[in-house]
């Protein structure tokens, strides 16, 4: 196996992969990429056993063959070589060869016969959505995600498809994200769990573009086809919540509050510099027209911030996690916010104004 490149064009794929990669395993081999060379293609493959990708490009007139390098060393030659440079890659007995001008390097490789590959799926399910909005959907909930939480099922994204949707939901047990995208499901329904891992490589990976993304699902792992990148992610085996019970419905929230959305989001910033910083509880003062952020620590420290808003219900004074506030308004598309509101013990809803395709769950704190 022997093959010549741009620096550029070898170091595209090998930095698509490269996150896979831990650095410390508990197989050697994972460590490596696996690099295969087949009908004109280049495919470089990297895996932790739970999360594969694989990267192509067009490489005609290459050897065909396989091997594994060192990932880190592969990808940091690459990088300390001039922008313009001729890369050679050649096997040679149990080493790689790299030579760029007049550099040199000679890599240990191992077996390509025992690299770890994902098992095909069974295909009983396929979308296809647009790379743009894809990457749109996930931004949306992402944040919300548990982070090592006992409840591992939480340590992950739902993806609940059917009725023509792409629905994503994630929460960490205080707050809730749904967002949705109409997709060709047929008449199949199905609802799975990504782990966090998958959905933040997924997130690196994806562009704004209008490019075709195609996503297979099967019965415990899911791959996500892009231009020129493939992932495949086991799933997580778990009963995820009922996010629908948790969304408060609009007969049991009769206070609707309509604010500037960035107003809101900047007065909540300022007001968190003196929140607890164990707890960052801020309390939200409602009043006709006038919304007040309170925020104070055990230091006997106040911060207090008044915003303008449309509203002309009773007054209600409501405690939240004021960084749970913070990512909902920052993710949430427009210039204006509605924030629904019950009682000072009932969770919030935050959509946008008018007609929106996602939702924010706030869980209240007793201050």
């Amino acid at each position: 196996m022997k093959f010549t490149m741009h620096r550029e064009d070898l170091l595209k794929p090998l930095q698509a992969v490269q996150g896979v990669v831990e650095r410390r395993q508990t197989l050697p081999i994972l460590a490596n990429f696996l690099l295969t060379i087949d009908d004109g293609r280049l495919s470089v493959t990297g895996t932790d056993m739970e999360l594969e990708l694989v990267a192509s490009t067009e490489l005609p007139d290459a050897e065909a063959g396989e091997v594994t390098v060192p990932a880190r060393k592969l990808v940091d030659i690459c990088r300390s070589l001039p922008a313009d440079a001729e890369i050679r890659l050649e096997v040679d007995g149990e080493q790689v060869l790299v030579r760029s001008g007049r550099s040199r390097f000679r890599l240990t490789t191992l077996p390509a016969v025992d690299y770890p590959s994902s098992d095909s799926l069974t295909g009983e399910l396929r979308v296809t959505v647009k790379e743009g909005e894809l990457k749109r959907l996930l931004e949306l909930t992402h944040f919300a995600m548990a982070h090592q939480d006992v409840r591992y099922y939480l340590n992950g994204l739902l993806l609940d498809i059917g009725e023509g949707l792409l629905r994503a939901v994630a929460t960490d047990g205080h707050r809730l994200a749904i967002a949705e995208i109409p997709v060709e499901t047929g008449d199949t329904a199905r609802q799975v769990i990504v782990p966090r891992k998958g959905i933040s490589e997924l997130l690196r990976l994806l562009g704004s573009g209008d490019g075709e993304v195609i996503i297979d699902v099967g019965s415990n792992a899911i791959q996500i086809a892009l231009p020129e990148v493939r992932l495949t992610s086991k799933l997580i085996d778990g009963k995820f919540p009922d996010y629908r019970r948790v969304v408060p419905k609009g007969e049991d929230s009769d206070k609707t509050v309509v604010v500037d959305r960035e107003q809101v989001r900047l007065a909540l910033t300022r007001a968190a510099i003196l929140s607890n910083d164990k707890y960052r509880a801020v309390r939200l003062c409602l009043e006709p027209n006038v919304l007040r952020v309170v925020a104070n620590n055990p230091e006997q420290e106040e911060a207090e911030d008044e915003v303008e808003v449309a509203y002309e219900g009773e007054g209600l004074e409501i405690g939240f996690n004021v960084s749970y506030l913070i990512d909902a308004l920052t993710a949430l598309p427009g210039e204006e916010a509605e924030i629904h509101l019950a009682d000072s013990s009932s969770s919030c809803l935050i959509t946008p104004k008018g007609e929106g395709d996602c939702q924010y769950v706030v869980m209240p704190m007793r201050l």
